[in-house]
């Protein structure tokens, strides 16, 4: 049975876009190093990032931009990028795993939430490093092109780095427009 694991990166970020994986493992790879994607090292992700793009492993990935994060919102926005990246493999599964509560309409096939599933289940597992190490080397270009921003140390996300830049700076560009951050800032104060 064709098992693909889903999963996303960049749901709860302040700026640019968010990425859904969607990864059928293959046989060749050691299903034993994968793991939740956020408890990895940074080195650690980025070399399972590669092994699962050696390995023959099905990958589909979509990139939604910040605009149409704001437009559909955080929630819709997944959704849709989570079916893309089941639509962009290159055979059609015959089960979806996605992490978390919600799922997308995904055709012809069998969809089941798994919440914590990138830690328990393997594809989901590459999905989520496949998802964070894309978003994170993409938020690593935008570092460069809006310097000032640290956006290659938080990743877009809402640390006190990342507040105090945007009170200095005012918004980016790839700022989502749908986050208050006047109420943001009571966070920190």
């Amino acid at each position: 049975m064709l098992i693909a694991g889903v999963d996303e990166a960049g749901r709860g970020a302040l700026a640019g876009p968010l990425v859904a994986a969607a990864v059928i493992l293959g046989d060749d790879l050691d299903y034993t190093l994968l793991g939740d994607s956020k408890v990895l090292t940074a080195a650690k992700r980025d070399k399972l990032f590669d092994l699962i793009y050696a390995s023959d492993s099905y990958i589909g990935v979509s990139i939604v931009p910040r605009n149409v994060v704001d437009a559909r919102n955080v929630l819709q926005a997944t959704l849709s990028g989570m079916a893309k990246s089941v639509a962009r493999l290159k055979v059609h599964p015959e089960l979806v795993l996605i992490d978390g509560n919600k799922a997308p309409d995904i055709r012809d096939c069998k969809v089941e939430t798994i919440v914590k599933g990138d830690a328990t289940e393997p594809c989901i597992s590459a999905a989520s490093i496949i998802a964070k190490v894309t978003r994170d080397r993409i938020m690593c270009r935008y570092d460069e092109k809006y310097p000032g921003y640290a956006f290659s140390t938080h990743k877009g996300y809402g640390t006190q780095q990342h507040y105090d830049a945007v009170f200095e700076h005012g918004l980016s560009l790839i700022h989502r427009r749908t986050f208050t951050i006047s109420r943001q800032e009571t966070l920190f104060t």
